[in-house]
């Protein structure tokens, strides 16, 4: 019972263990975390921000202002006097003033470019969306880039595996004499061989691993996996969507094209505010100032109180500034073409923008056309492959075929197999990345 007791904890314990080794990630939970602690993915949000600030701030442009000044000065020498007389008086005088001032006209400047601000904060979300797309796409390449890897290790495995059998069964017949050793040193230096193309494709697996968690920004470990999930079969009907319908989907909603839609739309705006510069400026202006001086008496020649004199010596004052541009040294001039210039510009990056987005939904059709193909080829190869191997592994068991041939058979088998893996993640990745362009979301 004892025994049967500790038998039961140490496996329990050893579970445990084998569950706080494992570092299982998901394609979901790859992308999740990187669209959180991505670095680029940060930047996006602060410029986000950032052009929310400006937004604020030009809002608050049509606000007035206020400020207050204040200045202590020191007189010295003659000084006139409350009976007009010069006299030798050293005095100490202190200022106060408010001051204030508020747009009324300015050619609508503020208003275009709070219109402006706009576009370009709605541009900068689209950059992050764009920005989140992109780390997406680019994880779950290296996650299918890992599961390729994965299976190559399988089938390198596979190989060496079966030659080890013929390895011993082949011992066997030189030891009862009815083989050559020659035929043993083949078989042997063929299981070297494949022992080497299984240590690459474990290096090639580990250095994919080793991308995927440098997308993810974290520490390399050797705890570090990812989750194996069910990949859906390719049949011999599977078909790939046209180029031409993907597209015309994908440029009402790619957020490359929302942005540079939107930055053509904020150029315009920002020519209005150029050519605002044009027009008179009206702002509506108020001041109020006071002072005190330690000298100043009355008739008497009694020192007036500092509250007395703050009541009469103030001063207010409102009004209307109008500044009509004459001559500005071309500037306005040179800024207005530039403005215009910028519009055509960012209409043309438009236009970029909407070529190489079908440029991309082209070839990524035409690539998972191909794979499509490829794979379809390679299913006959491969089915083709697996029987010759097996009638050459059976000649080869009872000598009617000599360790080259043999080897021959084999090591083309393992390159159909390698490229019927290729072709199938191949087909995956691109017609995901359609699903993508379509507005699909990104699952494997």
């Amino acid at each position: 019972m004892i025994r049967t007791l500790f038998t039961v904890i140490i496996l329990l314990f050893g579970i445990e263990l084998t569950s706080q080794a494992q570092d299982i990630w998901s394609l979901e939970k790859c992308v999740n975390y990187a669209l959180t602690n991505n670095i680029k993915i940060k930047q996006g949000v602060i410029s986000t921000q950032y052009q929310q600030n400006q937004l604020t701030q030009s809002r608050n442009s049509r606000l007035p202002n206020l400020s207050g000044q204040t200045s202590q000065n020191l007189n010295f020498g003659r000084s006139l006097t409350y009976d007009n007389t010069y006299k030798d008086i050293n005095s100490s005088e202190t200022d106060f003033g408010l001051s204030t001032n508020a747009p009324v006209f300015n050619g609508f400047q503020i208003s275009n470019s709070i219109e402006k601000l706009k576009l370009d904060l709605m541009a900068s979300v689209e950059d992050l969306s764009k920005a989140k797309s992109d780390i997406s796409v680019n994880i779950a390449s290296t996650y299918l880039e890992i599961l390729f890897d994965k299976e190559l290790v399988k089938v390198a495995e596979n190989q060496l595996q079966i030659t080890r059998q013929q390895i011993k069964q082949i011992g066997e017949k030189v030891e009862a004499g009815s083989l050559a050793r020659g035929s043993l040193l083949e078989i042997e230096a063929q299981a070297a061989g494949e022992d080497l193309n299984l240590v690459n494709a474990k290096n090639q697996l580990q250095l994919a691993k080793l991308k995927l968690v440098q997308l993810l920004e974290l520490e390399m470990n050797d705890k570090f996996d990812i989750e194996v999930p069910l990949l859906p079969e390719i049949s011999a009907q599977a078909s790939v969507v046209a180029a031409t319908d993907v597209y015309n989907t994908a440029v009402q909603f790619r957020p490359e094209i929302k942005g540079a839609d939107l930055r053509f739309q904020s150029s315009k705006f920002q020519l209005r505010m150029a050519q605002g510069t044009l027009y008179p400026s009206i702002s509506l202006y108020a001041n109020l100032f006071d002072s005190y001086n330690n000298k100043y008496t009355d008739i008497n020649g009694k020192s007036i109180a500092f509250a007395s004199q703050l009541r009469n010596n103030q001063r207010k004052g409102v009004g209307l500034q109008m500044n009509i541009p004459i001559f500005t040294r071309f500037q306005n001039k040179l800024q207005i073409d530039n403005a215009r210039l910028q519009v055509l510009n960012t209409e043309l990056e438009l236009e970029s923008a909407k070529k190489l987005l079908r440029s991309d939904i082209e070839t990524a059709q035409t690539n998972a056309i191909a794979a499509m193909n490829r794979f379809s080829s390679n299913q006959k190869a491969v089915s083709s492959m697996r029987e010759a191997f097996r009638y050459s592994e059976e000649k080869f068991s009872v000598g009617l075929v000599n360790a080259v041939e043999y080897n021959t058979a084999k090591t083309k088998l393992a390159k159909s197999e390698s490229d019927l893996l290729q072709a199938k993640y191949e087909f995956i990745f691109r017609t995901k990345l359609l699903d993508l362009y379509r507005g699909l979301p990104l699952t494997l």
